[in-house]
């Protein structure tokens, strides 16, 4: 949905309240109008921001996107669509996507204000990541774990068994990122030791990436440019 030209000119003066919603898994949500684009936050964190979702936009910037031969793309936790709106729109890159998204709301959302401006293929599922992860057979190039509720990683999706359930859908030599909170010393010890502790036995080729206020978990740093 493209936003009216007078609220589009004013969101880079003032941030611009579209709306608010709740669901089951977040008590608060905000859809607002930011530098242009659509945001939608809790209270505690930034879910979605376009193009302005730093940590993922400057992890593209620094993988070998060229180099890797992507086609099909998973999404676990789709927010607005960051990520597909990115690689299309900043990166001119056009893949299928699958995004994987447990609350409905969340998914109604991203139905309103993006996918329908984009030209790339998404399929969208309402699914719990644990379970899909589990059961389908599909392999991808690119994963990306983007997994909140609000400001928390569930400790179900920081287990060294959903790791290797994730393993299992990436086609070899592909790429997977896990975004973890970096902003505060916590939340930096937390990313780190599960770094050191689980992310690196699944893969131990792996790179934590200080992005923003973000870590990204690379599974492979030969990925980095």
């Amino acid at each position: 949905m493209k936003p009216n030209l007078f609220k589009y000119l004013w969101s880079y003066i003032n941030d611009v309240h579209i709306e608010s919603m709740s669901s089951d898994y977040n008590e608060t949500m905000h859809v607002l109008l930011s530098k242009g684009r659509y945001q939608l936050c809790t209270p505690n964190a930034i879910y979605s921001f376009a193009d302005k979702y730093d940590n993922f936009t400057e992890t593209f910037e620094r993988l070998n996107m060229d180099d890797a031969s992507i086609r099909d793309v998973l999404i676990l936790g789709f927010g607005l669509g960051s990520i597909p709106y990115m690689l299309e729109n900043k990166f001119e890159k056009q893949y299928n996507y699958t995004g994987v998204e447990i609350d409905d709301t969340v998914i109604y959302l991203a139905s309103k204000y993006v996918l329908d401006d984009l030209k790339s293929e998404v399929q969208m599922i309402q699914a719990d990541a644990w379970n899909y992860v589990q059961q389908i057979e599909t392999r991808f190039d690119l994963i990306c774990i983007d997994i909140f509720v609000d400001d928390k990683i569930p400790e179900l999706f920081l287990t060294e068994e959903f790791l290797e359930n994730t393993v299992s859908n990436l086609c070899e030599g592909g790429i997977l990122l896990f975004n973890h909170l970096g902003r505060h010393d916590a939340d930096t010890q937390a990313a780190m030791n599960y770094h050191d502790q689980i992310f690196n036995k699944v893969f131990p080729n792996s790179i934590p990436l200080k992005v923003g206020d973000n870590y990204m978990l690379i599974n492979d740093k030969n990925h980095l440019k």
